[in-house]
């Protein structure tokens, strides 16, 4: 076999590759809220379940094992329980899009999934609720 008419693969350069992207979540956290339209939720706390999927971009030099280098989850479930713990809203999608647009105020956030559940509606359903998707204007 000739290499003489074979292509010259070059290795790219960090700054010639797209940005990375790291999926950072959060699963089943299960926290106490007034939700509903209804008075009995108006009066009432219940449990709701909170899925998070971000989308983050990769800071461009090394993780150096340290935390400031990374998007905290911690720091995202505070603001979750933050906002579950502010008082009643009307619709689970509110509840959703607060969340959604805490996640996004950080700006190496590209995109996030947030999934809110009702859990103790229904007998015969372990739950209800909405799944949304946002993107961060920063893209």
């Amino acid at each position: 076999m000739s290499t003489r008419n074979a292509p010259v693969i070059k290795p790219l350069h960090h700054t010639e590759l797209s940005p990375a992207i790291r999926h950072v979540f959060v699963r089943d956290l299960v926290v106490s809220a007034r939700v509903g339209v209804y008075d009995h939720e108006r009066a009432n706390p219940q449990r709701v379940r909170i899925n998070l999927d971000l989308s983050v971009r990769e800071a461009t030099g090394p993780l150096d094992d340290c935390l400031d280098n990374v998007l905290c989850y911690e720091q995202i479930i505070v603001k979750v329980r933050s906002i579950a713990h502010d008082g009643h809203v009307n619709l689970v999608e509110t509840m959703a899009e607060r969340i959604a647009a805490i996640c996004l105020q950080d700006r190496r956030v590209a995109s996030v999934r947030v999934r809110v559940e009702k859990l103790d509606v229904f007998a015969d359903a372990a739950s209800v609720g909405v799944e949304i998707e946002r993107t961060s204007i920063f893209s």
